[in-house]
């Protein structure tokens, strides 16, 4: 991602925090766990084991991007791929959790948030398109729904992925950026790591959001997911 992108979203954390929104604030209202009278079981959340554990606590204000910390032997031991040039992603696919989706691009909302697919596309993930394509050099950002008032969304099982889980992101230049993921961490809404997630990074790396944290009636879902994975290769 670049300086300026990075800086926009950090700015549109900020704002948010005041304000009471998130980066998935958007799409984490629960509205399908509503509509079922909280019967059924919510999104699954990160276990422990798939955070940056032995990384250190990471301040309610943000911290350093989590690449210049965590090494090759705490990511599965999946080497870092060669930068491409950068090409915007048109489908994202992650095979352990089942999601084959198209991408759409967003930008930032009128109050400096970042957009969700519209209602209607709770099948379609999200690329931040100020922001580095994935594959390239940078902090590529995709979003996405966890649930929609008819059910499970795109990003529903996102909280299941596993060190070393695969990610594919297929590209308008017809080659396939392929991550590994290297962390899966949920952090609550009004703490909210800002540069952790969204700060510059010297290789591809990729950030996957959406909503999590727990679910309250009240007040809907209590964070966001966030899954943190390197460039291993291309297709």
């Amino acid at each position: 991602m670049s300086a300026r992108s990075g800086q926009a979203l950090r700015d549109a954390q900020a704002a948010r925090r005041r304000n009471g929104w998130l980066v998935c604030v958007a799409v984490c209202v629960g509205v399908w766990l509503l509509r079922q009278g909280m019967e059924t079981s919510a999104p699954p959340q990160p276990s422990r084991a798939e955070s940056f554990t032995s990384a250190a606590p990471v301040p309610a204000g943000g911290a350093a991007s989590p690449h210049a910390r965590v090494g090759e032997a705490r990511t599965g031991g999946a080497l870092a791929g060669a930068a491409l040039a950068p090409s915007e992603p048109v489908r994202i696919r992650i095979p352990a959790i089942r999601v084959d989706a198209p991408v759409l691009r967003l930008g930032l909302a009128p109050d400096g948030s970042l957009q969700v697919p519209p209602p209607g596309r709770s099948g379609s993930a999200g690329w931040f398109k100020d922001g580095a394509p994935p594959g390239a050099a940078g902090t590529a950002v995709m979003a996405g729904h966890v649930d929609d008032a008819h059910g499970p969304a795109v990003f529903y099982a996102l909280g299941a992925l596993k060190k070393g889980s695969r990610i594919e992101v297929a590209r308008a230049d017809r080659r396939t950026a392929v991550f590994s993921v290297d962390a899966v961490e949920v952090y609550p809404n009004d703490a909210f790591p800002d540069r952790r997630v969204y700060g510059p990074a010297g290789r591809p790396e990729l950030r996957v959001i959406t909503c999590g944290g727990g679910f309250t009636e009240k007040s809907g879902y209590r964070g966001n997911v966030v899954v943190f994975a390197h460039l291993t290769g291309a297709e």
